[in-house]
């Protein structure tokens, strides 16, 4: 026994993890409520998320939050300014006569420190968005607190 090396007789070890479109095939499709739930939602004042920036999964802005609204259906939902182009650039000025506002979801993204991320609204679904308008949600005021999922990277 002396100066023998003696090796731990335990093994750690892992369960395979199934990952790609066959982890998906035996699991439920979530509803964009259940998935919100499971990035843990914490409160935010609404006042806060007007002007952060909102960025697809390529770090690419999309635009800057303009409103926070809340459907007859009693859903929030974040008003962005959308162009293809130039979401980089702040809204007001010359490249606003091309922005048309979009509904974003509240479910369909997260806070990251000062910005927010399109996690389940692809550019493509900004594409294809309907026009905001107006008359089909009522603003939420800017000091009332809302719920918004949180991630990171």
């Amino acid at each position: 026994m002396h100066g023998e090396i003696v090796e731990p007789s335990a093994i750690l070890g892992a369960a395979p993890q199934v990952s790609g479109p066959q982890a998906d095939a035996g699991e439920k499709k979530l509803t964009p409520e259940q998935t919100m739930t499971r990035r843990f939602p914490q409160p935010v004042r609404v006042g806060s998320l007007i002007g952060l920036p909102v960025l697809d999964w390529n770090d690419s802005t999309i635009g800057y939050i303009q409103q926070v609204v809340r459907t007859p259906e009693g859903k929030i939902q974040l008003i962005v300014p959308y162009y293809p182009r130039f979401g980089w650039v702040r809204n007001g000025g010359f490249v606003d006569r091309w922005r048309r506002p979009v509904a974003v979801p509240i479910e369909t993204v997260a806070i990251l420190a000062r910005q927010v991320d399109a996690l389940e609204m692809l550019p493509k679904d900004f594409d294809a968005a309907p026009t905001f308008m107006s008359s089909q949600a009522a603003p939420v005021p800017t000091d009332e607190h809302i719920r918004i999922a949180i991630t990171r990277r």
